[in-house]
């Protein structure tokens, strides 16, 4: 059961997706003047956070004041939605459940807002996989993705969650048309973009079990807004889930977030694959594009979707200019470092035979 209505208003209802927040209790004012500012000029009638509101790993968020910290956070970050009084939503990321309170005691943090809008769960251990419906005529699905699997890499959904939704969409007389969301992608968004070359102009390394390969966006399928800094982190192991959307093809778009730095939509045999960049500033992320994607829904099941930035919305200037500029240049993950390190020694030790083989030479 949804504990509120949803509804289409002159066939029409928008909803703001806000990506890795990612956010400390000293949240960063940046953040909220992204989100605040989003809200003013889109008018969402939904907002939905796509997991890591928090940054779950960090030491503000352990012991019994890391408790108190985390409810301070997260009603931090949903202030400017519940002043607005606009419905929001939210399924968890990665980093969420590693905080002293657990993802079941998050979600009860937010069911205190009388904005929060949420269904009954896939599962009681799993608050946040769950169905919002608009209007009868709508489905939104939020996904919790999980963490860390067994032999590496990330979890994804599971079988209990592939069994819920396939329950969920069979339970209307015809499959309604839908979007899914959720934080960490799936090995399909490999497929949307290309393998180049290493050193082709925009291209990323590759990690896990795509090691040392190198991707770029597919000029064929990206537009023009669109844009990825970083390889996507998806689960070594395929659960399924695309496939499973494919069945009936209701689902119109899988929408992630889990990678700051990339922002694109891309068409996998029928079903939109999409990125929403980080909207956080104290964690890393692509600069002023920091941002949320907003997402235009007709009654009729069309959508529509773009993106809206820091830059755009707020200007060049951001509280912090020195955290700003070390969180945009930060790296990704911890393999893009030891790999660098590694690369760097490489060089290193070139260079240092070459002068030594000059030396010789002179001698």
């Amino acid at each position: 059961m949804q504990n509120k209505a949803l509804d289409f208003v002159k066939g029409k209802f928008k909803i703001m997706q806000i990506a890795d927040t990612q956010e400390i209790p000293a949240v960063s004012p940046d953040t909220i003047k992204l989100i605040s500012a989003a809200l003013d000029a889109e008018k969402p009638d939904l907002v939905v956070f796509t997991g890591d509101q928090i940054k779950g790993y960090s030491s503000f968020f352990l012991g019994e004041k890391g408790k108190k910290n985390v409810e301070a956070t997260i009603k931090a970050l949903i202030k400017p939605i519940e002043d607005r009084e606009i419905p929001f939503t939210m399924t968890f990321g990665n980093h969420d459940g590693e905080a002293a309170l657990k993802n079941s005691e998050q979600f009860e943090i937010y069911k205190q807002s009388p904005m929060f809008v949420y269904a009954d769960p896939a599962a009681e251990d799993d608050k946040g996989t769950f169905c919002l419906n608009i209007s009868d005529k709508f489905l939104v699905y939020l996904f919790d993705t999980h963490s860390k699997a067994e032999g590496g890499g990330y979890s994804g959904i599971n079988e209990t969650q592939l069994e819920w939704y396939r329950k969920t969409r069979d339970s209307y007389e015809k499959p309604l048309p839908s979007l899914a969301f959720q934080h960490i992608p799936t090995p399909e968004f490999f497929d949307v973009i290309k393998r180049v070359k290493r050193f082709t102009k925009g291209c990323v390394r590759a990690y896990g079990d795509h090691k040392n390969e190198f991707y770029a966006l597919d000029p064929r399928s990206s537009g023009l807004r669109d844009f990825m800094g970083e390889s996507p982190a998806a689960p070594f192991k395929n659960s399924g889930q695309v496939d499973a959307f494919l069945e009936k093809g209701e689902v119109l778009g899988l929408f992630v977030g889990h990678d700051h730095n990339n922002s694109f939509v891309a068409n996998y045999k029928g079903i939109d694959l999409g990125y929403t960049q980080g909207a956080g500033f104290n964690v890393y992320g692509p600069g002023l594009k920091r941002g949320v994607r907003i997402f235009e829904i007709e009654e009729c099941g069309k959508y529509e979707t773009r993106t809206v930035t820091f830059g755009e919305l707020c200007g060049k200037e951001v509280k912090n200019k020195a955290k700003f500029a070390v969180y945009t240049y930060a790296p990704t993950n911890v393999s893009q470092v030891v790999t660098a390190v590694k690369e760097a020694a490489v060089v290193a030790g070139a260079v240092a035979g070459v002068a030594w083989i000059i030396k010789k030479k002179k001698k």
